[in-house]
């Protein structure tokens, strides 16, 4: 009944554009906090190598365990993703598919299968080889998950501006430059863009994580780990907030200079304008090509799009109604997007005050703390609303001004794609709903404490301790000593190394 309503409702462009919507939105939020957590699992690391301090230790395999999850359910779902260019989108595969294959097997040659060779070895080869090799495969799977990022971000920033190819008689794409096609003209401000985005994202989550542990009566034994989650993620808020604010200031006048028509949907521009207002608040009527409500300040969009304060700006009636982009989504998105990234920089401001205040770790400082819970999920939200505006901007196209959405659909039946759709969303909710509450039951039970199982060198476990006195010739009990992290788990709370942030 549903999927004939879904049917009766909607043609299968439409389906397939949902049905892709809604894959990728739940693929990407895993990426890119695999991305924060797998460069921040290093800095952890290293902070454990050159201090000795277990409580590095600690949080490291602690969340090693989420990033385990979270890095499992984005290959998961980059699958699914990419089967839909070959099911619902086969026109468009068979188009650009020489472009766009190649720079998808770059990514599959130069960065997972770094990530998966060095995996294993980050996951389960604590105790088994050396302290420093297993730092090197932190720190090459932390650099494969940026050059998949690059890869990933090179084929779509070809989407939004393409460069360096001829189309052939036979009206596919062929590569006629490939430094061209990889560093088209939005590629650098879209892989800065996102990158800082997923360390902003992984920074909240840990700092907000972090604030629970402070503040929670049940995590009391964890308040040491909550210092260093917060400690390390208020530096980030406190210095790459503000960065993330000039990059995409760079993003908007590359976007400007490219994709006008997008950037006047994120505006809610109709009409050409100097000076052109901000619209706080307003209702696109894309019908009646003009803005219900609207509520705005004169001069603030011109001035941060063309940084004059007579700079014009193009409205959307240059473009015929057929080649506008869905005006209300990508104007709601936007603001959502830059919303949640004012809050960041306020919640980093805030960090600054509580730091020259000394107080950044007083459980009294229910505020601050709570600030930073309300924060957790913000950054996913930023992310998929910043990639609302990216995805829907490029309406009516697949390829920018090349290869329209509505030529691309394989020919398919709409019962068809609603069918696939209700199916992905029924096993999509029972798959990430289950490593969304493993991930939380492993939050909710805090780091455990950490015991060096030995020195610099390899174990053979097979070789038990009653086993190992007998070759060594010592029949006599072995008394236990306490190492150094043992003396650590007896110190008081404000031994702690919370790197740098008292």
């Amino acid at each position: 009944m549903f999927a004939s309503f879904m049917i009766d409702q909607m043609d299968a462009l439409m389906l397939a554009r949902i049905q892709f919507a809604f894959v990728i939105s739940f693929h990407i939020v895993f990426p890119a906090f695999s991305i924060g957590l797998a460069s921040w699992l290093t800095v952890l690391e290293f902070r454990w190598l050159k201090t000795g301090d277990p409580i590095y230790a600690e949080v490291y395999k602690h969340w090693v365990k989420i990033f385990a999850v979270v890095f499992g359910l984005g290959v998961v779902s980059g699958v699914v993703m990419s089967y839909q260019f070959g099911t619902n989108w086969a026109v468009f595969s068979d188009k650009a598919g020489n472009v766009l294959g190649p720079l998808l097997a770059y990514e599959v040659l130069t960065a997972f299968f770094l990530e998966a060779s060095f995996l294993g070895i980050m996951l389960f080869g604590w105790g088994r080889v050396s302290k420093r090799m297993h730092f090197a495969s932190t720190a090459i799977v932390a650099v494969g998950t940026l050059i998949s990022a690059t890869w990933i971000l090179s084929a779509n920033s070809f989407m939004q501006t393409p460069q360096g190819f001829m189309i052939g008689a036979d009206g596919l794409l062929y590569p006629t430059n490939w430094l061209e096609i990889i560093f088209n003209p939005s590629f650098p401000y879209r892989l800065a863009h996102m990158v800082t985005a997923a360390f902003l994202t992984t920074a909240f989550v840990i700092g907000g994580i972090g604030a629970y542990y402070l503040q929670s009566k049940k995590h009391q034994d964890h308040r040491q780990h909550g210092r260093v989650m917060l400690g390390m993620a208020m530096i980030m808020a406190i210095f790459v907030a503000p960065l993330q604010v000039l990059i995409g200031d760079g993003h908007g006048l590359n976007t400007l200079e490219h994709q006008p028509a997008k950037v006047a949907a994120m505006e809610g521009i109709w009409e050409d304008e100097r000076g052109a207002a901000l619209r706080l608040f307003a209702i696109p009527d894309q019908d009646n090509q003009t803005n219900k409500y609207e509520v705005s300040i004169p001069y603030v969009s011109g001035l941060i799009l063309t940084h004059s304060l007579d700079g014009e700006v193009k409205g959307l009636k240059n473009w015929a109604v057929e080649d506008q982009p869905p005006v209300a989504i990508v104007f709601w998105a936007f603001r959502i997007m830059v919303g949640i990234g004012m809050l960041m920089v306020l919640v980093g401001l805030f960090s600054v005050y509580k730091y020259f205040k000394k107080q950044q770790f007083n459980p009294e400082s229910k505020w601050f703390h709570r600030a930073w819970m309300f924060m957790t999920p913000m950054g996913f939200i930023a992310i998929l609303a910043g990639w609302f505006v990216t995805e829907t901007g490029r309406q009516p196209w697949t390829v920018y001004e090349v290869i329209r959405t509505s030529e691309s659909m394989s020919p398919i039946a709409a019962q068809q794609v609603a069918t696939t759709l209700i199916g992905f969303i029924v096993l999509y909710i029972f798959v990430f709903g289950a490593g969304s509450f493993y991930i939380i039951r492993l939050i909710t039970q805090g780091p455990k404490p950490y015991e060096d199982p030995s020195e610099d060198t390899y174990y053979d476990h097979s070789v038990t301790e009653a086993q190992g006195r007998a070759l060594s010739g010592d029949n006599a009990p072995q008394e236990k000593t306490k190492d150094k992290s043992d003396e650590h788990l007896d110190s008081p709370a404000d031994d702690v190394d919370d790197g740098g942030l008292r």
